[in-house]
């Protein structure tokens, strides 16, 4: 008799790390709909991967990575002024090298101070025509790219292996944790069974 109580809590943990251990499986398993006593089972993932995916884009779309984001850091002046550095040399390099080969006779009445000059007004007008350039390009980017339908088809595309690998990937310490917990109040439950059994 005393055996059998003090077979309890080793009982009740290890139902209550099996049943989260089945819990956890059943995330992603059956990967296809499962007929079992008149009740179709299916995986919480794999059934609802499409909405899943659908939500996922919209979130990634409107709140991760969103154009007006992406257009704000590129069009910022701070930004830009990290590849003007890069743009006047490639200025500098036209109005010295480029233009004497391909206009020879306008490049013998260009000086360096001219050079200087022209790099300064083609700089300036660079800084005011990249934001504007930079604002249209990414309108346009926003019409032919849906990022949304993008990664929604992407994830919806998703092996439910491929899928489970990567949760599993992320959250793995999580879902032992989780079976761990099962365990314990398994066994704390068991050793209350014990105590409520010797005190009546």
């Amino acid at each position: 008799m005393k055996t059998t109580l003090l077979l309890l809590p080793v009982i009740s943990a290890f139902i209550g790390w099996f049943t989260n251990w089945v819990a956890i499986k059943m995330l992603f398993h059956p990967q296809k709909p499962v007929k079992f006593l008149g009740i179709t089972v299916q995986g919480v993932f794999p059934k609802n991967q499409a909405k899943f995916a659908q939500n996922l884009g919209r979130m990634v779309s409107n709140e991760l990575l969103s154009f007006a984001d992406i257009e704000a850091k590129i069009t910022n002046p701070a930004n830009l002024q990290k590849v003007m550095p890069l743009v006047e040399t490639h200025i500098d390099d036209f109005l010295r090298k480029k233009l004497a080969e391909s206009m020879p006779v306008i490049s013998m009445f260009i000086g360096d101070k001219t050079i200087e000059q022209l790099k300064m007004v083609f700089m300036a007008e660079l800084q005011t025509l990249f934001p504007q350039l930079l604002g249209n390009y990414m309108q346009q980017l926003q019409t032919d790219l849906d990022l949304e339908k993008i990664v929604t088809e992407k994830v919806a595309a998703f092996s439910t292996q491929k899928l489970e690998a990567l949760l599993v990937q992320i959250i793995a310490k999580e879902f032992r944790f989780i079976e761990i917990l099962g365990g314990i109040l398994g066994f704390i439950i068991g050793v209350f069974q014990i105590l409520l059994t010797l005190i009546a």
